[in-house]
C-alpha cells in the first residue's frame, strides 16, 4: 500500500513541514544544486556526505602544488544547509540503498526514509586497470589526494637541496584539463621556484613529462586551442608525449606499451574518473565506466523516484562531459522534475546548455573556447583568458570567505611567485611516503 508522502512517519532526520522528503547522496555541485532549488520550494531536503565539505574540484590542482590552502577550496556542508532553507546535512557513509522501502542505509544515524532520492555521489579515479598504477600513483581529485600529493612534491624538493645526486622526475598521466593544469604548474614551480628558493639546485635536475594516449591534448578543444596549449607547455619546458600509452606503473618508473622506460620519482595520475565501487550495490542499471544510466529527464533506468546527476551518471545515447557545468544543470533539472511530480506533472526531457569551456596552463596562458551563438564561436588564448579562468573559478567557490582567501593567495603567487615562489607549507614524507612529525599539514 503507498502512502501518500505527507501522511507518512515524521523522520528525524529531516525538518518539519508537509513538503516531500527528498535525500541527496554527495554535496558536489549536482547535490548542493539540486538541495538549493528543492529547499526554498518547500521540500525537506537531507544531504548525505561521508565528508563534512563539498569540495571545489577544479582548483585542487593549486592546493596540490602550494598555490591554495585545502580551506580555500572547501565549504563546510553544516553551513550550506543552515543558509539553505528546509535542508538539513548528515554526516554519513551511504552503506546501500534499498529501492523498494525507498530508505538510505547509513554507517551513521541509522537508515533515512525517503519520498525521493537524488544520486550525486561523484566519481575517484579510473586507472583502467593498469598495472601498478593505485599502488604507485598520486591523484588530485579529493582534497585528500590533493595535500598528500603537495606533501610529496614540496618534499622532493627540499631533498634536491641536501642530495646533490638527486634528480625529480615526475610523470603526468593525462592530457585533459587537469593533466594539463597540473603539468604546466609543476614546470613554473620548476623554473620559477626553484631559483628563488633553492637557489643551489639546477633546474636541469627536475623534469615534468606528460603522457597523453591520444593523438592530442584537450581533445575536446578546437585544433588551434591545443597547439596553443602544446606550445605553451614546451616552453615552459614540460615534455610532451602525445600517442603514447602507458602499460605499467613502477615504484622509481612508467613502462611504456612500445617497451621504453620513463624515470618516475612520482607519477600523478589525471587519465580520467571513474564509479566509485559501492555504486554497484545499489541494485540499479549501470552503463559505461560504472555510471548509472539514466533516462532522458535524468532518472534512474527502471526507477521513477530515483534521479542521477552528474559525473556518476550517463544519459543514455546523450553521454554528457565529466564537468563542473553538468553537474550544476543536472541538479537543478532534477529537482524541478521532482516539483513537477508532486504537482501531477510530467517530467521533461533534461537540455544541456553548452556554456563552454576552459582550461589554464600557467601564469598568463589559458585556452577559452565559448559556446557557439549564431554558429559563431570565439575561442581566447593568453592573459585574456587566464584573467577569465581565475575569475570564473573565483565566482563559484562557495563562501565570501573562500573567495577573498584564495583571491589573495592566487595574486599572491602571481605577484611574489618569482621571489618566494609559495606561500603554502606542506609536511616533509619520509622515504616511506609517511609525513614527518605528529602534528596535522601545516598550512598558511
Amino acid at each position: 500500500m503507498n502512502i501518500p508522502s505527507v501522511l507518512r512517519r515524521p523522520d528525524a532526520a529531516f525538518g518539519p513541514g508537509p513538503g516531500p522528503r527528498v535525500v541527496i547522496i554527495g554535496g558536489g555541485f549536482g547535490g548542493t544544486n539540486a538541495a538549493r532549488v528543492l529547499g526554498r520550494a518547500g521540500a525537506r531536503v537531507v544531504i548525505v556526505d561521508k565528508n563534512p565539505y563539498t569540495c571545489f574540484q577544479p582548483l585542487l590542482y593549486q592546493v596540490a602544488t602550494g598555490g591554495l590552502n585545502p580551506g580555500d577550496v572547501t565549504y563546510r556542508l553544516r553551513s550550506f544547509a543552515a543558509r539553505t532553507p528546509n535542508c538539513r546535512f548528515r554526516r554519513a557513509r551511504v552503506t546501500g540503498v534499498d529501492l523498494e522501502a525507498r530508505r538510505v542505509e547509513c554507517d551513521n544515524g541509522g537508515p533515512i526514509d525517503y519520498d525521493y532520492l537524488i544520486l550525486a555521489q561523484g566519481v575517484g579515479a579510473n586507472f583502467f586497470g593498469t598495472p601498478g598504477a593505485q599502488e604507485h600513483s598520486y591523484t588530485i581529485y579529493t582534497r585528500t589526494d590533493s595535500v598528500r600529493t603537495r606533501d610529496v612534491i614540496l618534499s622532493n624538493l627540499e631533498a634536491l637541496d641536501t642530495d646533490r645526486g638527486r634528480n625529480f622526475d615526475v610523470v603526468v598521466v593525462g592530457g585533459g584539463p587537469t593533466g594539463v593544469e597540473m603539468a604546466g604548474t609543476l614546470a613554473e614551480m620548476k623554473s620559477i621556484g626553484i631559483p628563488a628558493i633553492f637557489p643551489d639546485v639546477s633546474v636541469d635536475r627536475v623534469h615534468v613529462t606528460l603522457v597523453e594516449m591520444a593523438e592530442h591534448l584537450l581533445m575536446p578543444f578546437d585544433a588551434r586551442l591545443r597547439h596553443y596549449t602544446r606550445r605553451q607547455l614546451h616552453r615552459r619546458g614540460v615534455d610532451v608525449r602525445t600517442t603514447t600509452a602507458i602499460a605499467e606503473v613502477r615504484e622509481g618508473s612508467v613502462l611504456l606499451r612500445d617497451g621504453s622506460t620513463l624515470p618516475a620519482d612520482m607519477v600523478i595520475w589525471a587519465a580520467g574518473v571513474g564509479a566509485h565501487e559501492d555504486v554497484m550495490d545499489w541494485g540499479l542499471e549501470l552503463g559505461r565506466g560504472g555510471r548509472i544510466l539514466v533516462g532522458p529527464d535524468l532518472r534512474a533506468k527502471g526507477q521513477d523516484r530515483v534521479f542521477a546527476v552528474g559525473d556518476g551518471a550517463l544519459i543514455e545515447g546523450n553521454p554528457l562531459p565529466q564537468l563542473a557545468q553538468p553537474a550544476m544543470q543536472e541538479g537543478v533539472w532534477a529537482a524541478e522534475q521532482i516539483l513537477d511530480l508532486e504537482a501531477g506533472r510530467r517530467t521533461r526531457s533534461f537540455s544541456y546548455r553548452d556554456k563552454g569551456t576552459m582550461a589554464t596552463i600557467g601564469r598568463n596562458a589559458a585556452v577559452v573556447q565559448m559556446a557557439r551563438f549564431h554558429g559563431l564561436r570565439i575561442d581566447v588564448t593568453g592573459f585574456v583568458a587566464w584573467l577569465a579562468w581565475v575569475g570564473l573559478h573565483l565566482y563559484f567557490l562557495l563562501g565570501g570567505r573562500n573567495r577573498l582567501q584564495s583571491m589573495i593567495n592566487l595574486a599572491a603567487r602571481y605577484l611574489t611567485f618569482s621571489r618566494q615562489a609559495s606561500g603554502i607549507i606542506g609536511d616533509i614524507v619520509d622515504e616511506g611516503g609517511d609525513p614527518g612529525g605528529a602534528g596535522p599539514a601545516a598550512e598558511g
